[in-house]
């Protein structure tokens, strides 16, 4: 791709469907996609066509006439349209303000020291793609349902993997649950 995308830029990738450019980084852009969020994309990358460009080739939001509240406002509507937003999901409380340390066997080594919010924010994260990977197995049409089945084993087998990490939610209703129990 020769041409440099802009705010607003309507594009269209292989895997993720239609997306928006949101931002231009040096050799990257960040596109926000309907079946995939934001997603980073280097320049280089081959597999998006540009379906329209805001009018001028303006590259920032106030002079292309999109404001950001607006988009992201339109980003929000579709996001959750598609199940793709984050559920707020809360940490336990005996573990805010906590902190993970990770202390290595040799003890000249510097332990390393965690936010247990940060922690568990990436365990939401692997939760939440998670599903979103089921979703994207179960809707496609080039797997058959034997495959379909087979894969989702895997999957499970990751979920009864992450059950550690159940201590850390809330509310049950959150847990990571493997073979063997009802989700």
């Amino acid at each position: 791709m020769t041409q440099e995308l802009t705010i607003g830029t309507k594009v269209d990738h292989d895997r993720y469907g239609e997306g928006i450019v949101g931002k231009v980084n040096l050799v990257s852009y960040d596109i926000y996609f309907a079946r995939g969020g934001k997603i980073e994309i280097l320049k280089s990358n081959k597999e998006f066509t540009v379906l329209s460009s805001p009018e001028g080739g303006q590259s920032t939001s106030a002079s292309s006439g999109i404001d950001i509240e607006s988009l992201e406002k339109l980003l929000t509507v579709t996001l959750d349209k598609f199940g793709m937003l984050q559920e707020i999901v809360p940490l336990g409380e005996k573990w805010t303000g906590g902190k993970m340390v990770l202390q290595p066997a040799n003890p000249s080594l510097q332990n390393k020291e965690i936010p247990i919010e940060n922690f568990f924010h990436k365990i939401v994260m692997l939760r939440d793609r998670l599903r979103v990977l089921e979703q994207n197995i179960n809707s496609n049409t080039k797997l058959s349902d034997e495959e379909k089945v087979d894969i989702q084993q895997y999957i499970t087998r990751i979920y009864g993997s992450l059950t550690t990490f159940n201590i850390l939610f809330s509310d049950k209703e959150h847990y990571f649950v493997g073979a063997g129990k009802e989700k």
